[in-house]
């Protein structure tokens, strides 16, 4: 943090650190900690001073962390002094629990904390959970009792992803498909030992593509990746994960032969050894581009729904043309 500081300014940068005296150095966790702070207060200050008197819009999200501690996303929309409309993150609370009420109390403490006014809410933006759409007892019924304005729109591009997550698993072949393809990725990506094997396998494949022509050289292109698990609920995550598999099929392929021959325990061996031979057979690879291509449509409409520019009415185009082209 302080080599960070002092790498933007000079002063800081002959005070800190080598340069301070024995006594300050200012590298103790809570003195950092105490940095982060300062940091923070003053970007939401900033924040807070460009809402100015606005109107806004409330976008919420709740997830859990790698503590396993339930933390909730605050999102700020509203339209600036030139008349953009502007999106700002100005907060993350930690939820003992995710009901509504309880949720209700913390945005509102968060929002009563930089003087922003609940009547002043004119949008609601949240996912599809009961605790947040509900109706009745809902939080983005509560705001409403609040402030009548405060419309609720559940977002488009969730909405869609949700229904191909649905529909995806009412088709027997693509639910098992993509319950292979999450156990190849584990099998693959289970130690670092095995990443390590599937970076040099990729590095000693693109190096040959090169030697022989078939790719090309240039900046950024080449990169050297890893297997990407799909998410429970994010449809855009299983087009990014079959993309990474196919992406990286031969290096996938060689860590799963050397796993089923050099595995430290027979049930190593033979679930690789189970893998290698999905990933060899018809079935899976001819799922594997068809769910390519169909993923790749909808991904087009899932990026387009999240611009900061969309509109409702165009995103109804855009889902009507899209089912139509399906």
């Amino acid at each position: 943090m302080l080599e960070l500081l002092a790498s933007y300014n000079e002063q800081i940068g002959a005070l800190v650190l080598d340069n301070a005296p024995q006594n300050a150095k200012y590298t103790s966790h809570q003195i950092q900690k105490e940095i982060l702070h300062v940091f923070v207060r003053n970007v939401q200050s900033s924040i807070r001073h460009e809402i100015d008197d606005a109107k806004f819009c409330l976008i919420v999200d709740e997830a859990r962390d790698e503590s396993r501690r339930e933390q909730m996303a605050l999102v700020i929309r509203f339209v600036d002094r030139s008349g953009f409309i502007q999106k700002r993150f100005l907060d993350i609370i930690h939820v003992k629990y995710t009901t509504a009420s309880t949720l209700k109390k913390e945005i509102s403490f968060v929002l009563s904390h930089h003087n922003l006014d609940v009547q002043n809410i004119r949008g609601q933006g949240y996912d599809g959970a009961s605790n947040m759409r509900g109706e009745w007892n809902g939080l983005q019924a509560l705001f409403i009792n609040n402030c009548p304005y405060a419309y609720y729109v559940h977002c488009l591009a969730h909405q869609l992803q949700l229904a191909l997550i649905v529909a995806a698993r009412e088709i027997s072949d693509v639910h098992t498909f993509f319950q292979n393809l999450i156990f190849i990725i584990n099998i693959v990506s289970a130690s670092c030992k095995r990443n390590d094997e599937l970076r040099a396998f990729q590095a000693a494949t693109i190096k040959h593509l090169i030697d022989i022509g078939e790719i090309e050289m240039g900046k950024g292109v080449n990169q050297v990746g890893g297997l990407q698990r799909p998410g429970d609920n994010r449809w855009s995550s299983h087009f990014k994960s079959i993309c990474s598999l196919i992406k990286i099929y031969g290096a996938t392929c060689l860590v799963l032969e050397n796993i089923s021959l050099d595995g430290s325990t027979y049930s190593q061996r033979g679930d690789a050894t189970f893998s290698f031979k999905l990933l060899m057979s018809f079935d899976f690879a001819f799922i594997l581009h068809i769910m390519k291509n169909v993923m790749g449509i909808n991904d087009v409409l899932c990026q387009a729904l999240q611009q900061k520019s969309q509109d409702i009415l165009n995103a109804m185009y855009f889902g009507d043309y899209h089912k139509d082209f399906n």
